[in-house]
């Protein structure tokens, strides 16, 4: 499902912000894409053209030729064979990294000793040692560094967040958050399969801990109570499907939070495919259970339906813009990814942003993952050899 929502996306930038092309500003931000990724149409090339503020200035790859294609194809100026030559570059300010995850740490890495600002793809490091020692680099360099959780800037997280946050319906009893892909959508041959280069579900579907931790406000759990993984036929070390159960201390007491993640989810009867299952995550407080559909892609379609325990009614909201942290900032086409790069170009330039995701939080995410993991009995997962599949990003 994950897969079809990109794609998704990548039709509804071309449907709504066509158009919306903005002329480039004197001293605009000259942003380097290091990858050739399928995720930077989305991601970083459709919201720059919207945003006066950015421009793509180059684009790099292992593969020269490769990287030519995409700066043809997207009318980028420059495009390397290698990503160390990106970073040379003096007129490039900033990076999006969009490598498979075990390559996260180490270039985020070259690319600050570079003196470039990071927007950094999840899941931020293959572990939270890499996660910690990137942070004190960042922070060493008076560098930006944000990993890219592009779901939390949108106007509808920070609708359910408030709502939370108000009391108005008691405080959190439980959460249970899912992310499933149909069975066979993902070929075999993809990257998250590969142990090498950090692979996994729980990796992949990192977005089920993350919207765990936003709206219930923690950093790490108490405890993981269990975790139960579905290694792969192909390689018992990585993880087709993951569940686990949660304890994080909140207000004085305890909420148990469970987890599903699944790239080969099993067909309804053995022959459907259970494309209904976008991101999603339920909460039980007090007095209402809310479950937020599809929090991942909210700007594609999205409901946050709100059962009230006391009056047996149910409410329905859908929120595209404004809300109680963007205001009068934004509009409904654009993307989490564009909210995103709005928030990021903040940050780079000094202004405090609407919405951001800590360094802080970013360490407990990757902390809360490789506990996840250490219970599954499967271990964390470790960085990719720089050497790893050379012409494959």
């Amino acid at each position: 499902m994950a897969m079809l929502l990109q794609l998704m996306t990548f039709l509804q930038q071309y449907l709504f912000e066509n158009g919306h092309e903005q002329p480039k500003t004197p001293g605009a931000l000259r942003v380097g894409i290091i990858s050739t990724a399928m995720i930077n149409a989305a991601a970083i090339i459709r919201p720059a053209a919207s945003h006066g503020g950015v421009i793509i200035s180059a684009i790099a790859s292992r593969n020269l030729k490769q990287a030519q294609e995409h700066a043809k194809k997207y009318g980028i100026p420059q495009a390397y064979g290698s990503y160390e030559d990106l970073l040379r570059e003096p007129g490039i300010d900033a990076v999006y990294i969009s490598l498979p995850n075990g390559m996260h740490g180490t270039w985020a890495r070259k690319s600050l000793e570079a003196g470039k600002h990071v927007l950094l793809e999840k899941p931020f490091t293959a572990n939270a040692d890499e996660a910690r020692m990137l942070v004190k680099l960042a922070q060493e360099k008076n560098l930006v560094l944000v990993e890219a959780f592009h779901w939390q800037f949108h106007p509808a997280a920070h609708a359910v967040k408030a709502l939370l946050d108000s009391g108005k319906y008691g405080q959190v009893l439980r959460t249970h958050a899912r992310m499933t892909t149909p069975k066979g959508s993902i070929p075999r041959s993809d990257i998250r399969w590969e142990y090498a280069l950090a692979g996994g579900s729980l990796m992949d579907m990192t977005y089920v801990v993350s919207s765990t931790r936003y709206f219930l406000g923690v950093d790490t759990p108490r405890e993981v109570v269990e975790a139960k993984a579905r290694p792969t036929r192909e390689d018992p070390r990585v993880d087709e499907a993951v569940e686990a159960t949660l304890r994080y201390d909140v207000g004085g007491r305890v909420v148990e939070s469970k987890i599903y993640t699944d790239m080969d989810r099993a067909n309804l009867l053995g022959i459907v495919p259970r494309a209904w299952e976008t991101p999603s995550i339920e909460i039980e407080t007090d007095h209402a259970i809310i479950y937020f559909y599809n929090f991942m892609m909210p700007h594609l379609y999205h409901y946050i339906q709100i059962y009230d325990k006391r009056t047996g009614r149910t409410y329905t909201e859908k929120h595209y813009s404004g809300g109680p942290q963007w205001g009068s900032r934004g509009e409904t086409w654009w993307s989490t990814y564009r909210y995103q790069l709005e928030a990021f170009v903040d940050k780079v330039r000094g202004r405090e942003p609407p919405h951001w995701v800590t360094l802080e939080s970013s360490v407990a995410q990757m902390e809360t993952i490789d506990a996840i993991y250490e219970k599954s009995g499967l271990g964390r997962r470790k960085p990719s050899p720089e050497n790893v599949n050379p012409l494959r990003v």
